[in-house]
């Protein structure tokens, strides 16, 4: 027997509940590799590579992973947008593992089918250092801050080494005269309900960790969903951001830590673990509905990433926009969007004449966040529009024996074109004389 329609829906409603309940969120890797279940899907999910072939293992469960593999290396440092990639997924049982490669991108090269290969996991010494720094805007994490269990993974004779990369604005001090937001020791310029986390953070030193440069508090971080009290001044400023996503291997998609930064209360650049998808605007790095980013930089979860923003605010004649708002973004310090206009995104508030401050959107995820700072600056090279380019008309040539037998006096031209009662183009009219041949040209256009 059919069931009631409002049977079906209430059956549908509960499934998502229960799924997502079961979507356990991780904010910190103690919790992480203390649980037996989780131990090994997190300690090899991340980057690797293996000379110009970049790779990701995205964690799902028990032992289960989805796989892109980077033709010249890893986004950002190597491989763009566009470039070729193979993905599937693969299983790791005990130090074996298999992948199982189903799809190219923008290629007709590259294996596909099912490889096996081999995990080691070694265990790293006390006080080893990081390896110098990377290419492409980000570094590998030096000495003194978090490398992560080292992990090599062989398949068809090449070892693939994990990386640990370090956005090359992390812990980015704030200039002198800058509006400091949250340093770690307060939430006094936020809104009432914003929340500090003040369990420990194990992850490296400098602003914001817990090194020995760091100030007192500076360990704390601030929980998503907080506003900034007051409205910033309506001019240009940048403004750094520091955030790490938590852990969610049974969460897909928009449910698996999702954010948001507020530029302006009005224009969302999306916050969200989509390491290793495809970089749309609605996922990390995007502007919701406006544009995604020229690259996904998203790092794996519970890894520290940088957002810095170069903002000049939108123009009004009373309340009538005559110019867009305008931003330029790098992610972990590569660039993912140039001067580029932004419209208002759904969620938050409308565009207006009035200035606003900045929101950190929770959407019932436990991101979190910390050293933002922001600073007023006279504008940007590029925070205007460019004119756009002047468009060349570029016309068929009159036939050379008409050329060399009315371009030898400049009276035959005249002639011409007076007869023909053409009109000399615009571009002639320019405080220059034309030529002969530049006359008798435009007769024939």
């Amino acid at each position: 027997m059919r069931k009631p329609t409002h049977w079906l829906c209430a059956a549908l409603i509960l499934s998502v509940a229960v799924a997502t309940a079961t979507a356990q969120e991780y904010t910190s890797r103690q919790e992480v590799l203390q649980n037996e279940d989780l131990r090994q899907n997190f300690t090899i999910q991340g980057e690797y590579l293996a000379d110009k072939m970049g790779m990701h293992l995205i964690a799902d469960t028990g032992g289960k992973f989805r796989v892109v593999m980077y033709f010249g290396g890893l986004p950002g440092d190597g491989w763009k947008a566009g470039d070729p990639r193979l993905m599937g997924t693969a299983t790791v049982n005990g130090d074996e593992i298999t992948f199982n490669l189903t799809e190219r991108r923008n290629t007709t090269t590259g294996e596909l089918g099912e490889t096996k290969g081999k995990v080691t996991i070694e265990t790293p010494q006390r006080g080893q250092g990081g390896q110098g720094a990377g290419q492409g805007g980000t570094a590998r994490q030096g000495g003194g801050q978090f490398r992560g269990t080292p992990v090599k993974i062989e398949n068809q004779g090449a070892i693939y080494e994990r990386q640990n990369r370090v956005s090359t604005t992390m812990g980015l001090a704030a200039p002198a005269g800058a509006l400091v937001l949250f340093d770690g020791t307060n939430v006094d310029k936020w809104e009432q309900g914003a929340k500090i986390n003040e369990a420990p953070q194990r992850q490296g030193g400098g602003q914001g960790g817990q090194g020995p440069n760091a100030r007192p508090g500076a360990g704390n971080t601030l929980w998503a969903e907080a506003a900034t009290k007051e409205p910033f001044e309506l001019k240009p400023y940048k403004m750094h951001v520091e955030f790490m996503l938590s852990y969610m291997p049974q969460a897909k998609g928009q449910a698996r830590s999702n954010s948001g930064v507020y530029v302006d209360e009005r224009y969302e650049c999306q916050v969200l673990d989509s390491f290793g998808l495809e970089g749309e605007n609605n996922e990390c790095g995007g502007f919701y509905t406006v544009a995604k980013p020229l690259v996904n930089m998203c790092f794996p979860p519970l890894a520290w990433q940088t957002y810095d923003f170069e903002f000049t605010p939108a123009k009004y004649n009373g309340n009538t926009k005559t110019a867009g708002a305008r931003i330029t973004v790098k992610h972990n310090g590569v660039l993912i969007h140039d001067n580029i206009e932004l419209k208002g995104t759904p969620g938050r508030k409308g565009e207006g004449p009035n200035p606003l401050g900045v929101y950190l959107q929770g959407h019932g995820n436990k991101v979190q966040f910390r050293n933002i700072w922001l600073q007023y600056v006279d504008g940007f090279a590029n925070a205007q529009e460019p004119a756009p380019a002047a468009i060349v008309t570029v016309s068929e040539p009159a036939p050379a024996a008409v050329v060399d037998t009315v371009a030898a006096t400049e009276s035959v031209v005249e002639e011409v074109a007076t007869q023909t009662r053409r009109v000399v183009p615009a571009t002639f009219l320019r405080g220059t004389t034309p030529t002969p041949r530049q006359r008798i040209l435009s007769l024939f256009r």
